[in-house]
């Protein structure tokens, strides 16, 4: 599966309409970016079962400072609606094979469990 290029509008639908999903926040005129492309391409490629989107923060500044990004390339990666992994930097292609293992071998009920001690814990503080 190739990259899909993401908007505002289409960030919640995509992240809530799919098990696994990483999203690459770039743009044009940054180096490190255009040099984490193509690892992130190839990566796609590999992956059919994970949604590599993509997010241009200068298109989408408003989605951009939403989702907190203040330096990119960032990656992130949502698992069953959860937010797993967030991190500024380009990774190189052994990295990313890396993160995406890492999600892929999560212990959902366990993350999910997690998030919901952690919302309780909020709301009674």
């Amino acid at each position: 599966m190739a990259t899909v290029d993401i908007t505002g509008e289409q960030f919640a639908s995509t992240i809530e309409g799919n098990d696994i999903v990483l999203v690459d926040f770039w743009a044009a005129w940054c180096a490190p970016c255009r040099q984490f492309a193509p690892t992130y391409g190839a990566a796609s490629e590999k992956h059919p079962d994970v949604v590599f989107a993509k997010v241009d923060t200068e298109a989408e500044q408003q989605l951009a400072a939403e989702a907190g990004i203040t330096s990119i390339p960032t990656l992130m990666a949502f698992r069953e609606k959860v937010l797993v992994f967030s991190q500024p930097g380009a990774l190189n292609g052994p990295q990313l094979e890396q993160v995406i293992e890492a999600v892929k071998g999560l212990d959902m009920e366990e993350v999910h469990a997690h998030v919901a001690k952690a919302r309780a814990e909020a709301q009674e503080g």
